[in-house]
């Protein structure tokens, strides 16, 4: 039964494969991230690293998640808004490092190695959902992974606030699922970047991912 099930989940994966569902990313880069815009608008992605000599300062949440401090303000006051509107929500993630980075990344591969795939299909499908370190948000400080507090509220219900109000206050969902194919990472609702409240209602507006607005400056 255990193999049947293997078997069906290879299957699956190949179908997916075959119809050009699944987004096979290289885990190699071509550039540096430019500040050229601004740090807000820092493009960190499959093809543009973190520069070696990039520095962050930190501030430390409640819960212990930690953020590049000059996104804490307008963090906090999106949380105090949304509270108003009774949505409670938390960071479930904030900064991390290259380590931790590489730690997620290698156990996501183990986890479909797991399943019957080889190692090479199961770090290309594993990089679907994580990035390479050097190319992660997270190691910005400028990314954030926000849920439901569960005992008030629900995933659902924080991620529609964040849909419509996020904006507000500097941050854009970075992976939407209608730019999947640009951004090259799976539909994220939990997912917010700053990009400052400029750059954010102009991307909400127009409907922009981040790749887009940098190219369009």
């Amino acid at each position: 039964m255990r193999l049947f099930k293997k078997c069906l989940l290879v299957l699956g994966i190949l179908l997916l494969i075959l119809s050009g569902y699944i987004i096979f990313r290289s885990d190699t880069f071509i550039d540096d991230a430019s500040t050229n815009h601004g740090w807000n608008l820092m493009l960190v992605n499959h093809t543009n690293r973190i520069p070696d000599n990039y520095k962050v300062i930190l501030t430390k949440l409640d819960n212990g998640k930690e953020v590049d401090s000059r996104i804490a303000p307008e963090l906090s006051q999106m949380f105090r808004a949304a509270r108003k509107d009774d949505i409670y929500m938390q960071v479930n993630e904030g900064y991390r490092s290259s380590h931790s980075q590489q730690k997620i990344l290698d156990n996501r591969t183990n986890y479909y190695k797991s399943k019957g795939l080889c190692t090479l299909l199961a770090r290309r499908y594993a990089l679907n959902y994580v990035s390479v370190p050097g190319t992660s948000e997270h190691q910005l400080g400028l990314a954030v992974d926000i849920v439901g507090d569960n005992r008030y509220t629900t995933n659902q219900s924080a991620y529609r606030w964040l849909e419509k109000n996020a904006y507000k206050y500097g941050f854009v969902k970075r992976y939407p699922k209608s730019k999947t194919s640009i951004t090259h990472i799976k539909h994220e609702p939990w997912h917010y970047r700053y990009v400052g409240k400029k750059a954010a209602l102009k991307m909400h507006q127009k409907n922009l991912c981040l790749e887009e607005y940098v190219e369009s400056l």
